[in-house]
């Protein structure tokens, strides 16, 4: 079975296997799967209130720069903040992620 896994404060996202809404619980749930084939990370820039999916991307990006990057087939930037998609889609394809932005 795929692991598909979501951060989003708001959107059900259907196709995804677990799902986080906040950065914290985002964190969390990368950790649980540091060492297994991800799928699909499906990621909403903004999580509410002031809660922001930073963290959670931080998390890929500091695995890349020790030389252990986490193994995702695809992440998929959705969100309503242009800016803050593109940060997102920028930092994670420094790193060699596959990234795209999407409609959820």
């Amino acid at each position: 079975m795929p692991i598909i896994l979501g951060v989003d404060d708001l959107r059900p996202l259907p196709q995804a296997t677990r799902l986080a809404r906040t950065s914290g619980e985002g964190v969390l749930l990368l950790e649980e799967h540091r060492d297994l084939e991800i799928d699909e990370l499906w990621l909403d820039h903004d999580l509410g209130w002031d809660d922001s999916i930073m963290p959670v991307v931080a998390l890929p990006e500091e695995a890349a720069f020790a030389g252990r990057p986490f193994r995702i087939g695809m992440v998929f930037v959705h969100s309503a903040n242009p800016g803050g998609a593109e940060t997102v889609v920028r930092v994670l394809r420094r790193w060699n992620y596959r990234v795209r932005r999407a409609v959820a």
